[in-house]
């Protein structure tokens, strides 16, 4: 009998730790959204890759990062050379979300506050994003936006045209990220 209790035991423990792996779907976005003396822009981020971990339906690790030199504009080569060397892309070639951890918020049902590090151009800061969380046919979706400003990460903006064009100190980083079991 004590055999058997034993074994139960252990299948239970066994079980309230496992966890379960998602990896981030070509499917998700991630744009840059900003503003200069001129127009407003938008860039895309066309290589970001993540993973996520789930225990007992809980998120218990997610990152993701973001490759610096696929972050393109419609605008061309001029205005991506001027973004890539604001972000540091020599020395720091990814922007990098680290989860530290998540809580419901009393917004919504779906409303989560993630809590985490988030590094550009090598600075490293605390952040707290709130975000739509939900599960859709087994995938976790997490939709939202969180404004960021530059020189929080020792960023100067960017400028053209001798200085004519200034881009805005705030950019506001839209994401619609798609984690898949895998």
């Amino acid at each position: 009998m004590k055999n058997i209790l034993f074994v139960l035991l252990s299948f239970l423990v066994f079980a309230g730790h496992a966890q379960e792996s998602y990896t981030l779907s070509q499917e998700s976005a991630l744009n840059i959204n900003g503003s200069s003396t001129i127009h407003d822009w938008t860039v895309t981020a066309n290589a970001i890759k993540g993973s996520m971990n789930m225990k007992a339906g809980v998120v218990d690790n997610l990152l993701f990062q973001v490759e610096v030199a696929q972050i393109k504009s419609e605008r061309g080569a001029a205005m991506d050379k001027k973004m890539h060397e604001a972000l540091k892309m020599e020395e720091h070639p990814e922007v990098i979300f680290k989860f530290k951890e998540i809580e419901k918020t009393s917004d919504s049902e779906n409303t989560v506050r993630i809590h985490g590090m988030l590094t550009i151009a090598g600075v490293e800061k605390a952040v707290d994003i709130n975000s739509v969380f939900q599960e859709v046919g087994g995938n976790y979706i997490f939709k939202g936006s969180k404004e960021i400003r530059l020189q929080d990460y020792n960023m100067e903006p960017p400028t053209a045209m001798f200085g004519q064009i200034i881009v805005g100190d705030n950019v506001t980083i839209t994401f619609d990220l798609v984690f898949t079991k895998g």
